[in-house]
């Protein structure tokens, strides 16, 4: 087969070919945005699931359905060192650019700009923040910064007056303004209170501004924590694994599209391989082709891709990840494998400390790094589970 026409994109974010299985949740978001269009009040979403599910694909696609309305948006990605006061301004200002060329107040435009400017320069720090955040960087707005809204330092304060006066610029051109944030559960408690309160404060107004989040599965908590009430400001979205019928979709479209087709027991083989998780899916797609003689491709084509495909896997996928936890971490994810089994099922802390012989206590810091770089989460109070499938088997297979 001609590796040039291969069709499979098992990337970071990149959107496959066909992208199957998540019709639901593209059409619950067309749902958001008419209702907005009418007028009507909607929620804010959140996307949850585990890693190599397709969340910053759909994410991606959401945004891009947004553009199609003519919304203004904006995209971030989360990361715990950084507050979101920097990225967020710039997610904000390309919005903003993306609605002023219809809206016919110039001045109504720029004090919104002016706005924006002063929540960009104000440091969330002490008083001497501001100078010298003016010192080292500049947001690129051609306004003078406003003074006395969104300058305060207090971000929830700031981030509720900002995009109440962004809401406003979209108002008048009867259009929106979407913000959407990758790796949602990186951000940092007083972003997420303020991000909360924002939510909250736009929804009462009846404002056209909607927050869509990307995150891991307890992002959900996360968001609990920060406010008691955020269970009702965001509509969450489990993004899962793609049942049989979507995930042979996802491999038999791009392939007819180039005249390839692939017998039934290859199917079998590869949604048994991928286990119907999107990167998966995409990974063992991509090398079987390039295994494959001709069309159509067969089961024995899947069988000597596999180990392929679990190769790369095991370097880009799991390894890249692996590498990153200390010796701690990884003694703590071995033990975790150890009583979780291939499939990676979540298993009680107290469990994992009785099987290495240690007191809970002094695993603590080794779990809360693990949290933080996003190797595993609290599935519920006093369990632990693994952030990547398959996770579990590849550390069973890989003992240190």
């Amino acid at each position: 087969m001609d590796p040039v026409r291969n069709p499979y994109a098992p990337g970071a974010g990149q959107r496959p070919p066909e992208l199957a299985g998540r019709d639901t949740e593209l059409t619950a978001f067309d749902v958001v945005l008419e209702r907005i269009a009418h007028g009507r009040p909607e929620r804010s979403l959140v996307l949850t699931g585990l890693r190599g599910v397709g969340k910053t694909v759909l994410l991606n696609q959401l945004r891009s359905a947004a553009i199609s309305r003519g919304w203004g948006t904006g995209k971030i990605e989360a990361r715990p060192d950084q507050s979101l006061r920097r990225p967020l301004s710039a997610a904000l200002h390309m919005a903003l650019r993306e609605l002023g060329p219809r809206h016919r107040d110039p001045e109504s435009m720029e004090a919104v700009l002016g706005v924006l400017k002063a929540f960009a320069l104000r440091g969330a720090g002490g008083s001497d923040g501001p100078a010298k955040m003016r010192d080292r960087w500049q947001p690129g707005i051609d306004v003078p910064a406003a003074m006395g809204r969104g300058d305060s330092g207090d971000m929830e304060i700031d981030l509720v007056e900002l995009l109440s006066d962004a809401a406003g610029v979209a108002a008048d051109i009867g259009s929106g303004v979407a913000l959407f944030i990758d790796e949602m559960q990186d951000v940092q408690p007083d972003d997420v209170s303020a991000i909360c309160a924002a939510c909250h404060e736009l929804s009462q107004q009846g404002a056209p501004l909607i927050v869509v989040g990307a995150g891991l599965p307890h992002l959900p908590a996360v968001l609990s924590a920060s406010k008691s009430y955020s269970e009702r400001l965001f509509r969450y979205l489990r993004i899962d694994r793609l049942d049989r019928a979507a995930a042979d979709r996802a491999l038999l479209a791009p392939a007819e599209r180039e005249d390839v087709a692939f017998e039934p027991a290859a199917l079998d083989a590869l949604y048994a391989a991928a286990d119907g998780y999107p990167y998966f899916v995409q990974a063992y797609g991509k090398v079987t082709w390039d295994v494959a003689a001709a069309s159509p491709i067969t089961a024995a084509d899947v069988a000597m891709a596999a180990p392929a495909a679990e190769a790369e896997l095991a370097v880009g996928f799991f390894g890249s990840r692996y590498d990153r936890a200390t010796p701690a971490e990884r003694e703590y994810m071995h033990a975790m494998a150890d009583l979780g089994g291939p499939a990676g099922a979540a298993v009680g802390t107290s469990d994992v400390a009785i099987s290495l012989g240690r007191k809970p206590a002094s695993l603590s810091p080794a779990r809360d790094s693990l949290i933080k770089k996003g190797l595993v989460y609290s599935a519920e109070r006093g369990q632990i589970a693994f952030t990547v499938p398959h996770f579990g088997r590849y550390l069973l297979s890989h003992a240190d």
